[in-house]
């Protein structure tokens, strides 16, 4: 449960939001003045797949962010319980660390088991995440992640059982209860440190689990929502091995009706995030379909997207992969994992970079939308199931909530009053200041 950790954070002092809004016609003059370093801008910049052209602009009829209430509001639908302190003191036994199953900047996880609420007087598994007073997850990102988890329902997204908010004499308590989920992140089982490598079957299953959860959080709503932390310790197992989307403190809404994008900010991992959101602020769905193409690559090699223990040349893993993609079979067999022992379709792996590399495209309007690398990552899981090996599937145009006309601005409107952008300030440990950016490492 390491993978339960929170980004970066600052002290809220007052709602007003640091983004701004930008047509695609309107030069943006308020977004950060960013540069970044040669070495930065080689990441996925060789990757050359065929382009792929958008089925839309990425304009969108979207909302956008606002202020919130200090309290979180309360969604009906999803049953997302308000618990007190004493009732989760009681069930983590006085926070025991024998319950403590795991520990970050934000602070720790306990294993709790909790009454359900259904009158049949039978217990849940949990896991109960409580902030640290000096932790590295703010009071507006956890209300950011209550919101969001109380607004979507989604298999591939992580299920938010209730939280707990109270100011008292012992100072601020706010601590998140979540489903269990016993396999840890999916960055634990890729771990050199991991006794049981995850097998190539298991593997595809994850890539299609989580582009279902992203592609739900992009297309499937009358809103969207960008992840923008989207990386393999933020994806988490359940006992079938399910995959599910966790920590989202850092999600976005989607850029209002008209605009092209959102102004904000540069968040995020070291590895993970997109060349053009670094270098300019500007953030699209686009930015999670990069993320998505590196996560990608940690499957089929087992590597990290940034890991300075290995030689120099190999410590980014996008330019060490990248002179390894070819039809050459023996010089593509290099990057795969040697903990698969053989045990994968060489074809499947193939298909796989194929649609990473579609991910990975340097211009993020030629990068597919989620439900088409969906399509793309579901053929290939089947196949590799009847052992057959066909060609990648076609892309094919999509039908959003958009297209189809439906009438957004309630859900728009409901949902402005819940989410919000964390402010970043100058002693944060998150650098999204001018100049070069530095997105810090968090595992």
């Amino acid at each position: 449960m390491k993978a339960m950790r929170c980004f970066s954070f600052s002290s809220s002092h007052g709602d007003k939001s640091n983004d701004t809004r930008t047509t695609k016609s309107t030069p943006v003059h308020s977004s950060p003045s960013i540069s970044i370093g040669q070495d930065e801008m080689k990441t996925g910049s060789g990757f050359t797949s065929h382009d792929v052209s958008d089925v839309s602009t990425d304009s969108s009829t979207r909302t956008s962010f606002t202020s919130l209430t200090q309290r979180p509001s309360r969604n009906s639908n999803n049953n997302i319980r308000q618990f007190t302190f004493s009732e989760l003191k009681s069930a983590t036994r006085n926070f025991s660390r024998a319950l403590m199953i795991g520990e970050g900047g934000f602070g720790c996880v306990y294993r709790a088991m909790l009454k359900n609420t259904d009158g049949s007087g039978k217990k849940i598994d949990t896991a109960v995440k409580q902030l640290g007073r000096r932790g590295l997850q703010g009071h507006k990102e956890w209300i950011t992640e209550v919101n969001v988890l109380g607004f979507v329902d989604h298999p591939n997204l992580v299920k938010l059982v209730g939280y707990c908010a109270e100011d008292d004499e012992r100072g601020i308590q706010r601590l998140l209860v979540y489903e269990y989920m016993p396999n840890r992140s999916v960055q634990d089982h890729l771990s050199s440190k991991a006794q049981t490598p995850l097998t190539w079957s298991t593997r595809l299953k994850i890539a299609r689990d989580a582009a279902r959860g992203l592609a739900y959080l992009h297309e499937e709503m009358e809103f969207q929502i960008i992840f923008r932390d989207f990386k393999s310790s933020n994806i988490l197992l359940d006992e079938n091995w399910n995959a599910k989307l966790s920590d989202f403190g850092l999600a976005r809404l989607g850029p209002s009706e008209g605009l092209s994008h959102v102004s904000t900010a540069v968040v995020g991992t070291v590895g993970y995030a997109a060349p053009e959101y670094m270098q300019t602020g500007r953030l699209t769905y686009k930015s999670d379909v990069w993320s998505y193409g590196v996560f990608l690559y940690e499957l089929i090699t087992g590597r990290r997207p940034l890991d300075l223990n290995r030689p120099k040349n190999e410590q980014k893993l996008l330019d060490w992969v990248r002179p390894h993609i070819s039809q050459d079979m023996k010089k593509f067999q290099l990057i795969l994992d040697p903990r698969l022992n053989g045990n994968f379709s060489l074809k499947s792996a193939q298909k796989l970079a194929a649609v990473a590399n579609k991910c990975l495209l340097k211009q993020a309007r030629m990068r597919p939308r989620m439900s088409q690398v969906l399509e793309m990552v579901n053929q290939i899981v089947e196949a590799d199931k009847m052992g057959l090996e066909e060609p990648l599937p076609s892309l094919k145009p999509i039908t959003t909530a958009s297209d189809n006309g439906c009438d957004q601005r309630s859900v728009r409107e409901g949902l402005k009053r819940r989410l919000v952008d964390p402010m970043f300030g100058e002693n944060k440990w998150l650098h999204c200041l001018t100049g070069n950016p530095k997105l810090v490492r968090t595992n």
